[in-house]
């Protein structure tokens, strides 16, 4: 019997995971935007978080925050009352390890498996099936979805028990937030100096500040595009969780602290809904670089 596949959040990434999904499995969709769900032509649409959860093996989840993820699952109409014994669910989202661990103790106490499978790699790593998982969960449970997550991965690497994925994901988006911090001063201070940054990118790409976040924050500085795939708003929660697990274990994280502000500020100035890169436009300001 094949795998029946369920998909829950079907936004800038999950879209795009539930389409490569419809290529080799039986999925069922769900979200709560009818007009994203009618665009999956290939997958069964569902009309609630539970109809998925009683008909298929295994419901993926992308949402945006810890406490949509633990409604849809542990809510008063969530997955962990109607999904049968031996069948899992596995979080793509960024997710707080301590939400991803009590969700997954309330699911094994009903026979349900758990995966806590965050992932990188942004819009065009979800287009193109290129994202990178990190998974935390029982091996077992691992190497029995691992050819599900493979369907939409450049990567799939198991990091540890349940937990350890959203640990791994936020050690990732802390680098990557402080990377378009920076990104964004170095280019506005070239830009004060006379650089154009197109010059600038070119001459900087191939050393080592050569990066996946550079190649994808200096194009859309330099053609002043801020259309978003990731968000300001989404980063800065995801920085916001990675302060917390650290403050509660005593973790000195000073540069996080200050991106963390950074990001703040730029929520602040309106522009929370653009991608990161939009950033530089408040150090032009500041500095009065006009590029209009």
């Amino acid at each position: 019997m094949s795998l029946k596949v369920g998909f829950i959040g079907l936004g800038v990434m999950g879209g795009h995971m539930a389409r490569h999904l419809s290529e080799t499995y039986d999925v069922m969709v769900y979200d709560v935007d009818a007009d994203k769900v009618a665009q999956q032509d290939k997958a069964a649409k569902a009309q609630s978080v539970q109809q998925i959860g009683e008909a298929v093996d295994v419901v993926l989840m992308s949402l945006p925050t810890s406490e949509i993820v633990k409604e849809v699952v542990l809510g008063a109409e969530g997955l962990i009352h109607v999904m049968k014994q031996g069948s899992a669910v596995i979080d793509t989202s960024t997710t707080e390890p301590t939400i991803s661990r009590a969700i997954a103790k309330a699911l094994a106490d009903k026979g349900v498996d758990f995966l806590d499978a965050p992932v990188s790699g942004g819009e065009g790593g979800a287009r193109d099936a290129a994202l990178a998982f990190m998974v935390g969960g029982d091996t077992a449970v691992f190497e029995k979805y691992t050819p599900v997550l493979d369907v939409m991965a450049k990567s799939v690497v198991r990091v540890g028990d349940i937990g350890t994925g959203g640990v791994a994901k936020l050690v990732n988006n802390m680098i990557v937030g402080a990377a378009f911090s920076i990104i964004a001063e170095g280019f506005a201070l070239a830009m004060k100096n006379g650089i154009d940054p197109k010059v600038l990118y070119e001459a900087i790409k191939d050393g080592w500040a050569g990066s996946t976040v550079l190649n994808v924050a200096a194009p859309g500085i330099i053609e002043q595009n801020y259309k978003p795939g990731g968000t300001i708003d989404l980063l800065f929660k995801d920085i916001g969780y990675a302060l917390s697990l650290a403050r509660s274990q005593n973790v000195p994280v000073p540069v996080t602290a200050i991106v963390d502000e950074v990001f703040k500020t730029a929520r602040a100035s309106g522009r929370g809904p653009y991608a990161q890169q939009i950033i530089t436009q408040m150090w032009e300001k500041l500095l009065s670089i006009d590029r209009s």
